[in-house]
């Protein structure tokens, strides 16, 4: 299959196109980038030296359209919607990894990012990207919108808790903490070194856009609405999210009922992974351990004193929290083995 890569010059694009040149049913045919247009692909990417000879080229919907079969769009929010409908009326299939497609109510546009979308109709041709919880429509639609990384490492740990109506959907409390690759290549004063490094800064203690994607799934699967409350913090990694999360049991709960109701809910999952050891270092999941992988790793701890449950997801923002996930949905659209491409470890140590 020919695919191509709009905006592959960024960090998720370099992603996409490193797992995609190691992807035996594909063919990379197509990267576009309008400020590195004629460069090799491995002078922005010097990880991909020997892996291609590709250039960038300029973004043109009519080329991809008549060089490609499957198209994933890695540009910035707000910029894909503006392609968007000349890819779709091109017959192509799109995995859009922006978040313009990712809110099935255009009011919530509105509300979370502070514009009105201006084709509405299109979002309800999405199917939203995860795998775990939308296979069967992913396999069967030719337009993905992939979830933001903090959302999909949220939502994989709290999903078999909301659906078995096990905890209190209105009072659901997420710490987020993550990488630095997380804030995309565009420099800016909180970027630079001498103010990044080493910081454990909280950047939007309230109404960060990722809790919309969250209260969205989640709602639709309790059928009735969840209510999140998310609090993302900028640490002193490049890649990785770390979400400990506060959810409170209508009832007691104990050790064995949690895990029945993980392996129930991911069962034969082949990227969730469950991490509570009684050994080792690593006893929790930790993102250090997943780097490089799209594993989303899910551990808990029970707290009696306080009848909580605190859950803990653990992912690479840039592959399960992006590429990884979008290849992952490739994937299944395509029929291939889902794990293709994809069949890494993470790096250890990093």
């Amino acid at each position: 299959m020919k695919v191509g890569v709009v905006g592959g010059s960024g960090y998720v694009g370099g992603e996409l196109l490193r797992i995609l040149l190691q992807h035996e049913k594909v063919d990379v045919v197509y990267a576009t980038s309008r400020k590195y247009s004629g460069e090799y692909v491995f002078r922005v990417h010097p990880n991909l030296r020997g892996l291609t000879d590709l250039q960038f080229t300029d973004p043109s919907a009519e080329q991809i359209a008549s060089n490609c079969d499957l198209v994933f769009t890695a540009v910035p929010h707000g910029e894909s919607v503006k392609v968007m409908p000349r890819l779709i009326e091109s017959g192509l299939k799109v995995i859009d990894l922006s978040a313009d497609f990712r809110l099935r109510n255009p009011e919530d546009y509105e509300k979370w990012y502070g514009y009105k979308h201006p084709y509405p109709e299109l979002l309800k041709r999405f199917v939203y990207g995860v795998p775990e919880l939308y296979r069967d429509e992913i396999r069967n639609t030719r337009f993905v919108a992939c979830p933001g990384c903090m959302a999909v490492t949220s939502i994989l740990a709290l999903a078999p808790f909301v659906k078995a109506d096990l905890i209190d959907r209105k009072h659901i409390v997420v710490d987020s903490k993550i990488g630095s690759s997380g804030g995309g290549t565009k420099p800016t004063l909180g970027t630079h070194h001498a103010e990044r490094y080493g910081v454990i800064r909280p950047y939007k203690p309230v109404g960060h856009r990722h809790t919309a994607e969250i209260e969205q799934e989640l709602s639709l699967l309790a059928n009735e609405k969840v209510v999140v409350s998310m609090s993302p913090h900028a640490v002193n990694i490049v890649r990785g999210i770390l979400c400990t999360i506060h959810t409170y049991p209508k009832r007691q709960i104990t050790v064995p009922e949690v895990w029945k109701t993980l392996r129930g809910f991911y069962k034969e999952e082949p990227f969730i992974r469950f991490v509570r050891d009684r050994k080792g270092l690593y006893r929790y999941p930790d993102p250090k351990v997943v780097v490089g992988s799209n594993f989303c790793d899910i551990g808990f701890e029970l707290d009696e004193h306080a009848n909580r449950l605190v859950l803990l997801s653990a992912t690479d923002n840039l592959m399960k929290g992006a590429a990884g996930s979008a290849v992952q949905c490739m994937n299944v659209m395509a029929g291939f083995d889902e794990r293709a491409g994809l069949k890494v470890g993470g790096l250890h140590p990093v």
